[in-house]
């Protein structure tokens, strides 16, 4: 029978009167794991449960999100990796590796540039240098969703973000999304400010000066940030590691976890 990990959870205050729920389990190297758009701590449970058997995981609801509360300043890339870097100083880790997945491939790039002498390493998860065209519109037409129904934007979510089949199989991931979609106000202003927050991001000049390792992970069936979003920053970090799986879709660390896992847990082995 294997042993649990205890999961230890914390309170971080910020400057402007956030409170950031966050959680720690495991031993070993600290990995903090950021998420993308839905900033929740729960996108990685199963994932953390995995690699807390290797490293000392830490991971949060962002501010407006979860058991998280707002604060009062404007919500940007950056103020979300200040968040991030409150959180590891709150649960007393001087340096990490840190893991975003989509926005929080944005943040983590934002922490590598605010800290950089506290990064062992960076993992870009399905995430992207600018956002382009594509993401653009993409991302402006959720937001309207969003503002008009946000049943269908929850939905949207979700079936945009893995394969079809998959989500046949798992079907309960489907009306979990309907069940927590954001439809009170408050949630639709959160996440509409997240989303204006990811399509102001560009990482184009900082990218060049991240010195600390660096992997990109990606899909090729990513329909929500395509792989030439990962092979334009892997283009602009030639000293990186580039791993595409084949299929996945866009949240693989959900449909593909023993692989990510596993990916993970061996770049990290390599440092």
């Amino acid at each position: 029978m294997t042993a649990t990990t205890e999961i230890i959870d914390f309170k971080v205050e910020t400057p402007d009167g956030a409170v950031l729920h966050a959680f720690k389990e495991g031993h070993g190297q600290p990995l903090l794991l950021v998420s993308g758009l839905s900033g929740t701590a729960t996108f990685w449970t199963e994932i953390a449960a995995t690699l807390s058997r290797s490293f000392q995981v830490i991971r949060f609801d962002q501010r407006g999100i979860g058991s998280s509360t707002r604060g009062e300043a404007p919500c940007d890339i950056e103020l979300l990796a200040r968040d991030s870097l409150a959180v590891l100083d709150a649960a007393g880790i001087e340096r990490a590796v840190v893991l975003g997945h989509s926005t929080g491939g944005c943040i983590a790039q934002r922490i590598a540039k605010l800290a950089p002498g506290r990064l062992d390493g960076l993992i870009l998860s399905a995430s992207w240098l600018s956002p382009g065209r594509f993401l653009s519109a993409l991302f402006g037409a959720r937001r309207a969703i969003l503002d008009a129904d946000p049943y269908a934007y929850a939905a949207i979510s979700v079936l945009s973000g893995y394969q079809p089949r998959w989500i046949e199989q798992n079907w309960h991931i489907y009306d979990d999304a309907l069940a927590s979609a954001p439809v009170s106000e408050q949630a639709r202003i959160v996440t509409h400010e997240r989303i204006d927050a990811l399509l102001a991001f560009d990482g184009s000049a900082d990218i060049g000066s991240l010195m600390m390792p660096v992997l990109v992970l990606g899909t090729r069936d990513d329909i929500v940030v395509p792989v030439y979003h990962q092979e334009a920053l892997a283009a602009a970090l030639p000293g990186c590691r580039r791993t595409i799986m084949e299929t996945g879709g866009h949240l693989f660390p959900v449909s593909r976890p023993d692989a990510f896992t596993a990916t993970v847990a061996e770049w990290i082995g390599e440092l």
